[in-house]
């Protein structure tokens, strides 16, 4: 495994990318896996912690960052190389930023970006550079993120990439809570109250209709005052409001601020039958 730092020794070209920002846990080692069991291409792990999907500065500088020992994890997960470039590899200085067309599913009310107006737009910016950069025939994405994993397909299929995009299953703790770098930042009793976003899920499971699933989540949250960004079940796909008897996919997806930690995570969902 070797470490790149500049695209001039990259040699990428083909390979099977799994975007990242570091801090790396359990959750992005399964898409490294994932990547090395699918293919015997080159798998490259980025380790870039992009600037335009940070609304907050703070945020930005608070970020974990440990290149040496996310190298390491990414090695003994199957990563042929590490990518870690600097912010001015990705955008030069000296060339305008190419304007990316952001597909529509990155911009559905009551989810992500309500919260975190432009986010998608930093997200399908710097995946696009990634892929201009690396040029891979694959890409791996978590299921966690499951409007940025629509969005990216999306934005992929609007680009006419010839790239196909694997999703990675959500990796939990052992008492149900996705895998996150973000979960470091609780404390001992937010960290009980945050298995409130999966038993919401859960809840959501024993609803004949979405309107019924949404009001079971919320009270799940709000059972432990938790700072409610959404609740809703959407389309698995498109993430539009689920059309009446519609026999399509369709997901609970739940989005909390735990002790002022913002949480997310997502299931399938079928509507319970009726007896």
């Amino acid at each position: 495994m070797r470490i790149e730092l500049t695209a001039d020794k990259l040699n990428a070209a083909g390979c099977a990318l799994i975007p990242t920002m570091g801090a790396l846990h359990e959750g992005h080692l399964s898409l490294v896996r994932l990547a090395r069991a699918r293919t015997d291409r080159p798998v490259v792990a980025t380790v870039f912690v992009n600037p335009t999907q940070f609304n907050d500065p703070a945020d930005l500088e608070r970020y974990p960052r440990d290149l040496e020992r996310d190298a390491v994890l990414c090695a003994e997960a199957g990563a042929d190389i590490v990518f870690a470039p600097a912010v001015e590899t990705v955008y030069p200085p000296d060339q305008p930023r190419q304007p990316v067309t952001i597909p529509p599913v990155a911009h559905l009310p009551q989810l992500e970006d309500a919260g975190r107006p432009g986010h998608f737009e930093g997200v399908c910016q710097v995946v696009s550079r990634l892929f201009d950069l690396c040029q891979p025939v694959a890409a791996v994405f978590g299921e966690k993120d499951w409007q940025q994993l629509q969005t990216v397909r999306a934005m992929v299929t609007l680009q006419h990439r010839p790239i196909d995009i694997w999703a990675g299953p959500i990796v939990r703790e052992s008492d149900g809570l996705a895998m996150s770098s973000r979960n470091t930042h609780l404390d001992d009793k937010h960290r009980l109250d945050a298995r409130a976003l999966y038993r919401a899920l859960n809840a959501s499971t024993n609803a004949p209709d979405p309107s019924s699933a949404e009001a079971l989540m919320h009270a799940e949250l709000e059972a432990i005052n938790a700072d409610i960004q959404y609740a809703a079940v959407r389309d698995a796909e498109t993430l539009m409001p689920l059309v009446e008897h519609t026999d399509r996919p369709a997901r609970a997806l739940v989005c909390a601020f735990v002790g002022g930690v913002r949480l997310l995570d997502n299931a399938p969902w079928q509507p319970r039958r009726q007896d």
